[in-house]
């Protein structure tokens, strides 16, 4: 039999035995993380009690301190833009000797809260995230440790937890609009994204201040098809908006639902740049290679993901950075938006859908039967 004075010490492990949960909800709860249940709190702290488990509070900050790791947290990672943004920011972390842990949250708060908590139980140095749709103020409190979020903001304005960083997205969208308006559009479709997000809203009003600046009623001009920022989304936005207006033009939230858009079209029987103009937002590398070159505008994603990667470790490391940082955007005119020099009257810039919706009804019996009124 031991004495008390041979007793083996107590680790966080035995605690975590005791309390059945985690060695990292363990290091969590003694830390006074607010990244777990009030349950598990209760049982680590009835465990740690029960075995007489002393809290080595000066070990655990210098173990905390060597952390060369960050994470990484991105929410849709089969969007090339976000995967071109994860490269851009791992190449600019490694060059700090900082190496990333990549998380995917699937846009899902509830995901997004289980990410950041692990990553915390890890032990990361910082958090660099493009907030899922939806995240608040209230969803990264008491985070405790550096962060920086990237393209998209909280749903209520900024934070001193979260600086932002991401492109100047209604300059953008003004221009865009103002290009299509001066080769003779007078009616748009804007396809995908919510209100929830920051970014479609940015968009949507340099959208509409392109109109406005040209004399058209956005009521009139423009219709809203609202949907997921996917591939899938941009494919329902474009067969409503073919069901709901004679436009011309559709624009699209981002390069991924134009994507969407496009093979929507083609299917419809419609020529991109002929028969209808298409654009997209963000200018991933496969815009250029899409069948027809899809005109977009450039958010500079290297830029981007060098930037949050930058400003992350000198939070990391003490610094002072700005609450928020704009990157400058530029129009990139290719083949998708048609017309330009074509020596079509702006009259002429809608295509005749009468031949194309029959043309559809008899090749494509699943589309949507599009009935478009006459401008």
């Amino acid at each position: 039999m031991t004495s008390p004075g041979e007793r083996k010490r107590v680790t966080i492990l035995d605690v975590a035995r005791e309390a059945g949960v985690s060695k990292s909800s363990v290091s969590l709860v003694l830390r006074g993380s607010p990244l777990v249940s009030d349950d598990t709190r209760e049982r680590v702290r009835t465990a740690a009690k029960s075995l007489g488990y002393i809290y080595h509070r000066g070990a655990a900050s210098l173990r905390m301190a060597k952390s060369r790791f960050v994470a990484l947290v991105i929410p849709d990672l089969t969007n090339p833009f976000f995967a071109q943004l994860a490269v851009a920011a791992e190449a600019a972390l490694f060059e700090k000797d900082y190496v990333p842990l990549l998380a995917n949250t699937g846009d899902e708060r509830d995901r997004q809260f289980r990410v950041l908590r692990t990553m915390r139980e890890y032990g990361v140095a910082g958090v660099m995230m493009s907030p899922a749709h939806g995240t608040s103020h209230a969803d990264i409190a008491g985070l405790g440790i550096p962060a920086v979020g990237v393209m998209r903001r909280l749903t209520d304005g900024l934070s001193a937890e979260l600086p932002y960083i991401g492109p100047d997205n209604e300059a953008g969208f003004r221009a865009l609009t103002r290009y299509l308006i001066d080769n003779g559009h007078r009616r748009f479709a804007f396809l995908g994204g919510y209100p929830t997000m920051s970014t479609q809203r940015e968009r949507l009003a340099g959208f509409h201040a392109a109109l406005d600046e040209a004399g058209l009623d956005p009521a009139e001009a423009a219709t809203i098809h609202e949907g997921l920022p996917s591939r899938s989304g941009g494919r329902a936005a474009a067969n409503e908006a073919l069901a709901a207006r004679r436009a011309s033009a559709f624009v699209a939230y981002n390069d991924v639902v134009a994507f969407g858009a496009n093979r929507l079209l083609v299917e419809a029987g419609l020529k991109v740049g002929r028969d209808i103009a298409l654009t997209g937002f963000d200018d991933v590398a496969e815009a250029s290679h899409n069948a027809p070159p899809l005109t977009t505008v450039d958010v500079r994603i290297a830029d981007l993901g060098r930037l949050a990667a930058e400003t992350l470790v000198a939070r990391i490391e003490g610094a002072e950075t700005a609450a928020e940082t704009i990157v400058p955007v530029e129009l990139k005119i290719r083949e998708s938006s048609g017309w330009a020099g074509s020596g079509r009257s702006s009259g002429d810039c809608a295509p005749s859908f009468a031949d194309k919706e029959r043309h559809t009804q008899e090749h494509h019996p699943g589309l949507e039967p599009k009935s478009m009124p006459q401008r």
